[in-house]
């Protein structure tokens, strides 16, 4: 025996409805409240019969039922999500009205559910989720990033327009480093420590480069002062921070597409 399944997914509940594969209705049409207690009332409904007999079905409808799809997932219950307008042409379909009303409630999914081999969501559901997360706000971490980067940028042009283009225009940890420590050309001019330098670019950064740059310092034609100063250094410190902030997702992106392995990674 085969228990059908259909939720209506919305915001602070979800209705429902199940039908066994002899068209017998068990649920005609029941809701549970988008939280514990509500899943708990959900999950007491699907517990008599067993697991591998259940198919459930929903529409994707974003971040309203990852927290339903966590708990089944973590229960054992496999389900298949839909796309809301292959729903929807089900509906019309199924339905001499031609209105824009029409909404698909869970016994129209039910019915889409039965006319079609169940299909599984993929049981990595948890990974996947973690990765589009990580991944989103790695990026949004990345263009509030570039934003400082633009207006530190615009404050070197005017104090020391040289250096940039010494760095092949390429903020690095070598130039935050300079910039954080000494600031303004002046101090920089001046610089003493190679060695910090050298180890921090990993030998990339030459004794000629050192020597070429504190030149480059001292016959600046840039205009600084101490409020030029401030701005640097927290516009620097402000980048440093996305970077440590950046870093640990970049590590953990590459752990969870280490464990799911795809594909794509065998590809030379």
């Amino acid at each position: 025996m085969i228990y059908y399944v259909g939720i209506d997914i919305s915001k602070y509940k979800h209705d429902f409805c199940i039908i066994s594969n002899t068209g017998e209705v068990i649920v005609e049409n029941d809701s549970f409240e988008n939280n514990k207690k509500g899943f708990q009332f959900f999950l007491d409904q699907l517990k008599p019969y067993n697991k591998s007999d259940v198919h459930i079905c929903f529409e994707a409808t974003g971040h309203y039922s990852l927290n339903l799809e966590l708990f089944l997932t973590n229960q054992g219950y496999s389900f298949m999500k839909m796309n809301p307008l292959v729903i929807h042409q089900f509906l019309k379909a199924r339905s001499l009205r031609r209105t824009k009303t029409d909404k698909a409630d869970s016994i129209t999914i039910v019915h889409y559910l039965m006319s079609v081999p169940y299909k599984p969501n993929s049981d990595l559901l948890y990974h996947i989720y973690t990765l589009k997360s990580l991944c989103r706000s790695r990026e949004q971490l990345i263009k509030e990033r570039s934003k400082f980067q633009v207006i530190l940028t615009n404050e070197l042009d005017k104090s020391f327009p040289e250096l940039k283009p010494f760095f092949n225009n390429k903020i690095s940890e070598t130039l935050l480093y300079i910039l954080n420590k000494y600031k303004n050309p002046k101090h920089i001019s001046l610089m003493k420590d190679y060695d910090s330098l050298r180890k921090l670019s990993h030998g990339k950064f030459t004794y000629t480069k050192f020597a070429k740059l504190k030149v480059l310092a001292k016959n600046t034609v840039g205009h600084y002062d101490d409020n030029t100063d401030l701005l640097i250094s927290t516009y620097v410190s402000l980048i440093q921070t996305f970077n440590d902030k950046i870093d640990p997702i970049n590590k953990q992106i590459s752990t969870i597409i280490k464990e799911l392995n795809p594909r794509i990674l065998s590809i030379p």
